[in-house]
């Protein structure tokens, strides 16, 4: 796939994305509508490398990778895939005869709401070096509605506001409506056998429709595409008894109850509505993308008795463990496996990595509740438990062992067990903690199958944390150990050499210093955006506890303020209030940018 543009191209593309999505001119056009036209090329740009990228797999024979995780944060996408595609240099050439700045369009992408923390931004990463490398990946998650929360600080205590992201980022997602399917829930299991043949009915249960949206991500140069795939829970009918009666709330309740389960990540648990309501979005995930990735198969090759051939999964901690289960219930249920090849086909698929050594963070649920929303998936779980015990109490006689070892015991079933018990490969993600799980976490699992253990430290895609962050200093890097070291971070070992010579250093150190004078630069000008937001939200009459700062009044902010003059007095004497306990905010949101803020831009630039 060639990437490239010519200026006269991007500009071109550029008009036609305005004027067919926005029915706007260039010059009429905001900053907010500039951008997603230059996403939807990209996007366009990297639909099509994808399918060239899989066709290239597909010749070679490579396998695919499902990479099944909880959260994805991926970031802002639009300056890491023209980074990644080398369209900075001509876009910027491009945008500069419509008089926008590339670099404000990169603030009207809100990050995407779909992670939380160093889980999601990890996963995030294998999907560009997957992609980077060559390898066929494949990504699954919720399209989380509303994200993880914002929290803001209101009377000095922690509120959680909704993150509206979806606005500004949904450009980025295709919607794959065809490729949708149904996950079912609560029920009753009816066992029925007919001509020597066993069949499984779930009578009485209630199915969530779930409609898959792509997101892809570029590799460095483009020659890989990763998808990741997202899942939208969707009802999938409606009581129009209900509805016709016009008792229309409960004839929505069911919708409700069913869309609930992508609105937000990691709901309070603290209740047992928040912990159904967890599990639910475990096996909502799990289920679609399992069902996703047997469809797939048997499209390409009508059959799944070479499934551990083709294609791996790899369980990102324990929250998607259930797909363990889940497939065993296609491939029994389904697809006629007996129970021994099934179970053949499982261990040889899946992969596991754990994330933490506390005991307490290793996920467990409670057996009532697992077995009444998943009644066949408990059945399933069941079975698997008891064939474990068998087998470690033939290996061990220990019944300590046995116990502790236990997918189901004491009332809960375990989630980290059931991912080791299972998996032919389990991995920490440094080598003290691989250590550590072999040591104690899982040692017992350890005793008797060694050889599945492994490590695999963390990482991350330095092309975004400091290709992308930092040009000058990676200008410098490469001027150093060569170029290489953008495609495969293990060259940056190099540098190891330089670590006694003081003017390496040194100059390392001033490009951290220019870095920061340009951070100071952006900080000043995001506290002139601030202003404006905070009068915005006084004006509606919300309650703003934040800290206005009188330097944002420099270049430009006087007549900001002098727009919302009384509103901003009002934040302002709150803020003396209670400066004490009030900090500045180190993220400006600036992703919903109206006309007005538009045509403040401009005019400073002017």
């Amino acid at each position: 796939m060639d990437y490239s543009l010519t200026k006269k191209a991007a500009e071109e593309q550029i008009t036609a994305k305005l004027s067919h999505f926005f029915g706007v001119t260039p010059e009429e056009a905001n900053y907010e509508q500039f951008y997603k036209a230059i996403a939807m090329i990209t996007r366009d740009m990297l639909r099509q490398g994808r399918h060239e990228f899989e066709k290239r797999c597909e010749e070679s024979g490579s396998k695919r990778v499902y990479y099944m995780c909880m959260e994805f944060l991926m970031g802002r996408s639009l300056k890491n895939t023209l980074y990644n595609l080398n369209l900075i240099p001509v876009m910027e050439e491009a945008l500069k005869d419509f008089g926008i700045k590339l670099d404000k369009l990169y603030d009207c992408e809100p990050d995407a709401g779909l992670g939380n923390g160093g889980l999601g931004r990890l996963a995030a990463c294998y999907l560009d070096a997957l992609a980077t490398d060559g390898y066929l990946g494949m990504g699954y998650s919720i399209l989380y509605e509303y994200g993880i929360f914002k929290q803001k600080l209101v009377d000095g205590w922690q509120t959680e506001m909704p993150d509206f992201w979806l606005p500004g980022g949904e450009v980025w997602l295709v919607a794959r409506e065809e490729k949708s399917v149904d996950v079912s829930f609560e029920g009753n299991v009816v066992d029925r056998w007919e001509d020597g043949y066993h069949s499984v009915d779930i009578e009485n249960a209630k199915k969530v429709h779930a409609v898959p949206y792509d997101m892809m991500v570029a590799g460095k140069d483009g020659k890989g595409v990763s998808v990741l795939r997202l899942w939208s829970a969707k009802s999938s009918e409606i009581d129009m008894n209900s509805f016709n009666q016009g008792d229309y709330l409960r004839a929505m309740e069911q919708n409700a109850m069913a869309e609930v389960i992508s609105k937000v990540l990691y709901p309070a648990d603290n209740h047992p509505e928040g912990k159904s309501l967890r599990l639910r979005q475990q096996y909502f995930l799990v289920s679609a993308s399992v069902q996703d990735i047997i469809n797939r198969h048997l499209r390409k090759y009508g059959s799944l008795d070479n499934l551990c051939d083709k294609m791996a999964i790899h369980i990102n901690d324990t929250h998607p463990t259930l797909a363990i289960p889940e497939l065993m219930r296609l491939l029994l249920d389904e697809c006629g496996y007996s129970w021994d090849d099934a179970w053949d086909v499982v261990t040889k698929v899946f992969a596991y990595t754990n994330h933490t050594v506390m005991s307490e963070a290793l996920e467990c649920w409670s057996e009532d509740l697992f077995r009444r929303l998943l009644p066949r998936i408990y059945q399933i779980v069941k079975e698997i438990d008891n064939r474990f015990r068998s087998s470690v109490w033939e290996q061990t006689h220990d019944a300590n062992k046995v116990e502790r070892m236990a997918v189901i015991s004491n009332g809960v079933v375990r989630m980290a067990n059931l991912c080791v018990a299972c998996c032919h490969s389990v991995n920490g993600v440094s080598a003290l903690h691989s250590e550590i799980l072999k040591d104690s976490v899982f040692h017992d699992f350890y005793t008797l199958t060694p050889d599945k253990f492994c490590n695999v430290t963390n990482g991350i895609a330095h092309r975004r944390w400091l290709c992308q962050a930092n040009p000058r200093l990676t200008s410098m890097l490469s001027d150093l150990i060569g170029g290489e070291f953008v495609y495969n971070a293990e060259c940056l070992s190099e540098l190891a050499k330089y670590k006694d010579n003081p003017a390496v250093l040194a100059e390392i150190v001033n490009q951290r210093v220019d870095r920061g004078e340009k951070i100071g630069r952006l900080r000043r000008d995001a506290e002139a955006r601030e202003l404006l937001d905070v009068g915005l939200h006084a004006a509606r009459g919300v309650v703003c506890q934040k800290a206005v700062l009188p330097a944002a009044c420099a270049d430009g902010g006087e007549q900001l303020a002098d727009a919302f003059k009384e509103p901003v007095a009002q934040v302002q004497r709150a803020v003396e209030v209670e400066k004490k306990e009030l900090f500045a905010l180190k993220k400006i949101m600036v992703n919903h940018q109206s006309r007005l803020l538009f045509a403040v831009d401009r005019n400073e630039e002017e």
